[in-house]
């Protein structure tokens, strides 16, 4: 197969299949150095970069981080109360009715592995205000900084 730059679904869907038929193609291992093994890596490498920018996932609120990770661990809300601070606090917080505090994210990320990129995700509601935003966009290191992240900042 001439590997290409997957631009198409058609593309990316014969791509796939040729990652299948090279893993179900022999019994033993795909040795990395061997021409399969270089192929089969650079094809994954296509379609990871294809599937990032077609197919973004949207993270998880931290509640749904919370809970995902809940049932994961079979966990009830008294099993997790300790985190929250009693029983009351952890049902607002997860009903929505009480944000997490510094304390309950450091204590999720400790005890129950959670990221802490999950657990501060939805903090979309803490925006800054125009005219200080402004200031800092004068700021040409903080103005490129933006920029290169492609941040929806600006």
């Amino acid at each position: 197969m001439k590997v290409k730059v997957l631009k198409t679904e058609k593309d990316y869907n014969i791509a796939c299949e040729r990652v299948y038929q090279l893993i179900s193609s022999t019994e033993k291992a795909i040795e990395p150095d061997s021409p399969e093994g270089e192929e089969m890596e650079l094809l994954s490498l296509l379609i990871e970069k294809y599937e990032h920018e077609r197919y973004r996932m949207e993270a998880p609120t931290p509640i749904e981080a919370i809970k995902f990770r809940m049932e994961q661990m079979e966990l009830k809300q008294v099993d997790v109360a300790p985190l929250f601070g009693g029983k009351t606090r952890v049902s607002e917080v997860l009903n929505g009715k009480r944000s997490l505090t510094l304390k309950m994210i450091v204590l999720l990320h400790r005890y129950l592995g959670i990221p802490l990129e999950s657990l501060i995700s939805s903090s979309k509601h803490i925006k800054l205000e125009d005219d200080k935003k402004e200031r800092l966009l004068k700021v040409p290191s903080i103005k490129s900084f933006l920029k290169r992240g492609k941040t929806a900042i600006l």
